[in-house]
Parts: structure tokens; sequence; C-alpha cells
């Protein structure tokens, strides 16, 4: 599956999403699983990526005893939620939405990332865009040199 594209949409007054038709039709089945990312936003991932994801995030059978696979484990794993396709539409939950500061009758930003879709509060994805400009820089020109040995 390969998903990509940068996408405003608005999430409706019954917290409906309305997928773009190139993303959903990249989506294998009228699913997604709805979890919290990283940086406030939140992680729509097919079935697939979702059983990859949580079984690393699981570990073994004693990550229970880990600080750090229980962190994870409570801030990925926990609030994850299965959401169907309907009509193109899907509902993201209140619990995360609130989490994500994502209202209702709001403009957000949907990112496809090859693997996962993220969803931002549109005012705060574009906050992160200008925060991190110097972060992007660094990170490009290290996987230019990286890339630049591959020659």
């Amino acid at each position: 599956m390969m998903l990509g594209g940068e996408f405003t949409v608005t999430i409706d007054d019954k917290g409906r999403l309305l997928i773009p038709a190139r993303l959903k039709d990249a989506v294998p089945e009228d699913l997604l699983i709805i979890t919290r990312g990283v940086e406030r936003c939140l992680w729509l991932l097919i079935e697939q990526t979702w059983q990859e994801l949580s079984e690393r995030i699981m570990g073994n059978p004693w990550s229970m005893f880990d600080q750090r696979s229980r962190l994870l484990q409570r801030r990925i794993i926990a609030p994850a939620q299965q959401c169907p396709i309907k009509s193109g539409r899907i509902t993201i939950p209140g619990s995360l939405r609130e989490a994500a500061g994502l209202e209702l009758k709001s403009e957000v930003v949907l990112l496809g990332i090859q693997n996962r879709l993220e969803l931002w509060n549109a005012e705060e994805y574009q906050n992160y865009i200008q925060e991190s400009e110097g972060e992007f820089t660094e990170a490009s020109e290290a996987i230019g040199k990286d890339l630049r040995s591959l020659l």
C-alpha cells in the first residue's frame, strides 16, 4: 500500500471525515485503526500496519515490566479504535478528536505518508511546519550525505 498526499478536509458536525478518493482507493479494506500519534496528531492505519506496529510495541510477554514499553502501550495501543469507512467517510472518535485538538466543523490536514495517514488540526500543523524548519534543513542535509555515499 502506498499512501501519499496532503489534503485539507473538514470534520462535519457528527465527527465524520471524508477520505479523499485517492487515499480511500489505497486502503485494502474499508477499515482503519485510529490512535494517537506523535506530535499531537492522529495516526490512521490499515489493519496490517496496525498489527505490525502493535506487535513491535508489545514486544515480548514481559514488556509490561519495561517503563518505555508501558508508556508506548498506554499512549498508542490503549486508545486505538477500529473505525469502518462508510460511504467514503470515517467517524473520528470524540476522545481521539480531543487528544489531537480537532473540533467539529473545522478544517483539518490529512497527510498520506506511505504506510499511514496523519490527521492534524490545521493551525497546529502549520505551526509544526514553521517551528521545525531548522530541524528539517538539518535532516535533509544528513540524508543528502547518506545518499551521496551510496553513489
